[in-house]
Parts: structure tokens; C-alpha cells; sequence
């Protein structure tokens, strides 16, 4: 017969879930910043080089 299994439950408190979505927050939008900037730096290369 199989074991059973348990699982112990950690207390999830409000300020431990807004501190991860702050964080996650942060690294989106700083991901945004980098892929706004690769983008145009990508199109004026493409202006200067072949426009």
C-alpha cells in the first residue's frame, strides 16, 4: 500500500505577497526598459545602415 503523504502549510502574510509582486513589478518593467532601448538601438542601426 502506498504511503501517505503529507504536506505542512506555511501562513502566506498580505505584506509577504505585495513585496513579490513589487519585486516582480520592478523586473518587468525594468525588462521593458531594456527590450524599449535594444529595439530602437536595433532601428536606427537599420536607418543608418540601410536607409
Amino acid at each position: 500500500m502506498a504511503e501517505q503523504q503529507t504536506y505542512d502549510f506555511v501562513e502566506v502574510k498580505p505584506a509577504d505577497i505585495l513585496a513579490e509582486r513589487q519585486r516582480e513589478w520592478a523586473g518587468f518593467t525594468t525588462f521593458m526598459t531594456w527590450g524599449t532601448g535594444v529595439v530602437v538601438a536595433i532601428l536606427v542601426l537599420v536607418y543608418l545602415l540601410w536607409g
